[in-house]
């Protein structure tokens, strides 16, 4: 798991009420999230075999 290099921000009581992280670090969030939300989407979708896959690469040099 990647390290998140966060900054919180705190009430008077020092309760935490929000996160502060570097953008670089938000960017890769979001997209491991849409990774997720697509991975997801096509659980369910028919597999190939890699075995056909590369038959079907090969046959077509």
């Amino acid at each position: 798991m990647k390290k998140i290099h966060e900054q919180y921000v705190v009430d008077e009581e020092g309760r935490k009420k929000a996160v502060i992280i570097p953008i670089e670090e938000y960017e890769e969030l979001l997209e491991d999230l849409h990774d997720l939300a697509v991975i997801a989407e096509r659980r369910d979708e028919p597999t190939i075999d890699f075995e056909k896959v590369k038959e079907n690469l090969t046959s077509h040099l």
